[in-house]
């Protein structure tokens, strides 16, 4: 895995305690140091800081994207910048940290992460096919894939996780709360921010394939529900 921040005591004991976890940990001061890098071999997880000299967080997410839908990826985050936190969660982010923080909770996070992306490989791996489909919309839970009206939309595994909440019960309405229990089972630590990010990317990706798209409804006051279609 990858951590990247301009901040050497940061990268020295973010990626010592990584160490101790047994995880194998490279680190970067800077966005286009790590980018050259991840052209050659993507890490398996991102902790990437926001503000950095040569290329920032914010595009090294962009460009991480672009070559990967599944990598997850973690911002460190000032607690003064919320707007780049929510920039970088619809850029793709996973999840986020503010400064200062434990390093117990960093570890927790990363391993949730690492948990969601092994079920994602375990799921592909097999050869039955559990397909849920929902009106135009069909999801994978094998391949944890999706495709809207034949086409293939490309999700990160959280992304996925959240839809598949949604969609597993159209008509429902889904809390804030209950979308954080079904969409992040073992994670603790998300907020409602962080669900609305993903919700606004959902929508964003699924318009990409067809600017029609208008499934997923906000319930104001009290969460989002996936339009229920007759049977």
């Amino acid at each position: 895995m990858a951590v990247v921040d301009d901040e050497a005591n940061i990268r020295e004991t973010v990626g010592y305690a990584l160490r101790r976890e047994g995880y194998r940990v490279e680190t970067y001061a800077d966005g286009l140091s790590a980018w050259e890098a991840f052209q050659k071999t993507l890490p398996d997880v991102a902790v990437l800081d926001i503000l950095m000299p040569r290329m920032d967080g914010l595009e090294l997410c962009r460009r991480l994207r672009s070559a990967s839908e599944a990598l997850p990826i973690i911002f460190l985050t000032s607690k003064d910048e919320e707007f780049d936190r929510v920039l970088g969660l619809e850029l793709g982010a996973d999840d986020y940290l503010c400064k200062p923080f434990s390093m117990r909770e960093l570890m927790a996070r990363v391993k949730v992460l690492f948990r969601r992306l092994a079920l994602a490989g375990v799921a592909a791996g097999e050869d039955a096919e559990q397909l849920l489909r929902v009106g135009s919309l069909e999801l994978d839970l094998q391949r944890y894939s999706a495709r809207w009206k034949g086409q293939a939309v490309a999700l990160t595994v959280t992304e996925f996780m959240m839809l598949h909440a949604l969609t597993r019960h159209p008509g429902h309405v889904k809390t804030r709360h209950q979308l954080m229990d079904e969409g992040y089972p073992h994670d603790a630590y998300v907020s409602d921010r962080t669900i609305d990010s993903h919700i606004k990317r959902l929508r964003k990706k699924l318009a990409a394939v067809d600017p029609s798209f208008d499934e997923i409804e906000t319930v104001y006051g009290l969460g989002y529900r996936y339009r229920e279609h007759p049977s």
